[in-house]
């Protein structure tokens, strides 16, 4: 199973433990590939906006069917 086009994408957050079906905005950063960024590709370890918040692709999307992601923590500047 291909996954050719996504809006949405499983995130699960880490400091709660809770997983939600979140919507895809865009991909921020994709260590991948520059023109992968680009043009919007996500392949694994890409980073993405979701609406719950950046999150970092743990699965490998062209060839499992599906965008697993976990939330990327935010450091605090004091």
């Amino acid at each position: 199973m291909r996954i050719a086009r996504a809006d949405s994408a499983v995130v699960t957050d880490k400091a709660t433990g809770k997983t939600s079906k979140t919507k895809l905005l865009r991909v921020l950063r994709n260590p991948a590939n520059v023109d992968y960024q680009r043009r919007g590709v996500i392949t694994k370890g890409a980073i993405v906006e979701t609406e719950a918040g950046q999150a970092r692709v743990t699965s490998r999307p062209g060839q499992d069917g599906v965008i697993n992601a976990i939330l990327v923590e935010k450091i605090q500047k004091s």
